[in-house]
């Protein structure tokens, strides 16, 4: 697979809530899923009740990630599609210190 074809390669990224976590759920729920094949990013917060999963639904499919996520009742609220370029830049750690000094 070329560079190329990498970034833009689509994913889809989750948004949830959770009605029923705590941090020790969060955190066995967020290690099973990133062994998953699929999965490229993954925070589940035990404490505000929400969280999100970057996956890649040609290797992982929606249901599988809700299959996991089950015992935590996910409530989807906001559905993405990014590229892997997209997902690299908004990793880097500089968009985070320009975006607060615009403010």
């Amino acid at each position: 697979m070329t560079t190329e074809r990498v970034f833009n390669k689509k994913l889809t990224r989750l948004n949830f809530k959770f009605g029923n976590i705590n941090w020790e759920k969060a955190t066995i729920k967020q290690y099973e899923l990133e062994k998953e094949l699929g999965v490229w990013r993954i925070f589940l917060n035990g404490y505000a009740k929400n969280g999100f999963v970057v996956f890649d639904e040609e290797t992982i499919s929606r249901e599988k990630i809700m299959e996991v996520l089950h015992e935590l009742e996910p409530v989807i609220v906001e559905e993405k599609e990014l590229t892997v370029s997209e997902l690299i830049e908004s990793s880097y750690s500089w968009n985070n210190i320009f975006g607060k000094m615009e403010s």
